[in-house]
């Protein structure tokens, strides 16, 4: 009988021109394609029948996180080396004979057969997009899958977001360094200090929260739709000694109180804001800062190619993300009133601190299986190898902007140079 991978190359001949991007080790144990490629391992037909059922990106992920489809080394380099390997080539669209005949190998090769079981972990939301319910199911799905793995995954500071790498080539610098380097960056383009009161919108696990009424004094209203990160914020503020400057509050954004606070964060939760609700979102910043107070946005940005993030992201790990380009934030900032005044692209820094916890993450696979299963560890991994990839090769960005709310004469209290955003110490 002729091998299995010999006639998968043929199958794959008909949809993708010139030499397989990939080698290939069939279920029988046969093999195809360069030697010098990552190695594809396809333990059952199954793999590809999930790509007949549900073709593209999706059916691709389903069978890596099922164990149907796996790869040898590293999923980040694999990836990348084949993603170079494809967009190298012309497109081409198969004919009616193309089809019939890879429609006889298909079935030669067991492939056809009723649609494979989904994974678990997909996400189902219901309801009108955005609405509060919804909003409050999609973050659920992401943030509270676990605290134990989170905690696992992430550096001491619980900052699930990017970090800023200052001494990137020192071997003793470590992410947990680099995140405190990024919560003084945020601190001091804010121009924190002591009594001033901070909004923190999305507050995650509460690091910019605990680190802004720790070190700057600050009196903090933080904001979560996360029941797990309500409490776990609530808890650690008492833990950390700081909770009569913490005021943690379990709502939308929508319903944030009162106004006339000196600064506002959102640290990566405008991604979840969704399109059409964003000019409400920045409507309802600049009302809650008092004249020359201070606005930082860290947030993930993209070009208008899959606004939100790919099939893959957006049914197992951040349902309803939208991004933009960061120019179009910086338009619909504007429009309400702030002023923008400076902006900072961080996307070789997220680069790094992807690969920071995906190093943790394989380091602690055992660990991390035992939290949340082998099919949700596998998404992570797919995930993290991912999206370490769209920040590197500029797909995907993630940039500071700063704006400040002027007074009717136009005064905005900002430093004559950002300067002293970059001297720690230094006045704000």
């Amino acid at each position: 009988m002729r091998p299995a991978a010999d006639r998968l190359a043929q199958l794959l001949g008909h949809f993708v021109p010139g030499p397989l991007p990939v080698r290939v080790r069939a279920w029988d144990g046969s093999h195809a394609g360069p030697t010098d490629a990552p190695l594809v391992v396809l333990r059952s037909p199954a793999a590809l029948r999930r790509l007949l059922w549900q073709p593209g990106e999706l059916g691709l992920a389903e069978a890596y996180v099922t164990g149907d489809l796996d790869v040898e080394g590293d999923l980040g380099d694999a990836l990348s080396q084949a993603g170079r390997s494809v967009r190298g080539r012309p497109g081409t669209r198969p004919g009616p004979a193309d089809m019939v005949a890879a429609t006889a190998l298909a079935v030669r090769l067991g492939v056809v057969g009723p649609p494979p079981k989904r994974p678990d972990g997909r996400a189902r939301l219901t309801g009108r997009p955005h609405s509060v319910s919804r909003d409050r199911a999609g973050i659920s799905h992401h943030y509270d899958l676990s605290n134990d793995f989170y905690a696992l995954l992430l550096d001491e500071s619980m900052a699930y977001s990017c970090a800023y790498w200052t001494r990137p080539d020192d071997p003793g610098y470590t992410l947990a360094d680099a995140q405190r380097d990024k919560l003084d960056l945020v601190c001091r383009k804010l121009g924190l200090g002591p009594g001033d009161r901070l909004l923190d919108v999305g507050c995650g696990w509460g690091s910019l929260t605990v680190h802004a009424a720790r070190a700057y004094k600050v009196r903090v209203t933080a904001v979560t739709l996360s029941r797990a990160q309500h409490a776990f914020v609530t808890e650690r503020a008492a833990r950390e000694g700081v909770s009569d400057l913490v005021d943690v509050q379990l709502r939308h954004w929508r319903d944030i109180d009162g106004g006339g606070y000196d600064a506002a964060a959102a640290v990566e939760m405008g991604e979840h804001v969704g399109d059409a609700e964003y000019p409400a979102f920045a409507t309802r910043l600049h009302d809650a800062l008092r004249p020359e107070g201070r606005l930082l946005i860290q947030q993930m940005s993209r070009r208008a190619h899959a606004p939100g993030g790919g099939s893959f992201i957006e049914t197992y790990i951040a349902p309803d993300m939208h991004m933009r380009p960061v120019g179009r934030t910086v338009d619909l900032l504007e429009a309400v009133g702030l002023e923008v005044r400076s902006t900072e692209s961080l996307r070789e820094h997220y680069t790094t601190t992807i690969d920071a916890w995906r190093a943790t993450l394989e380091q602690r696979w055992s660990e991390a299986e035992a939290l949340v299963g082998t099919t949700t560890a596998r998404v992570w991994r797919l995930y993290l190898a991912g999206a370490s990839l769209a920040f590197s090769e500029r797909r995907m960005g993630v940039d500071h902007i700063l704006a400040v709310r002027p007074t009717r004469e136009g005064t905005s209290a900002m430093p004559a140079t950002p300067a002293p955003w970059y001297s720690p110490g230094g006045p704000a």
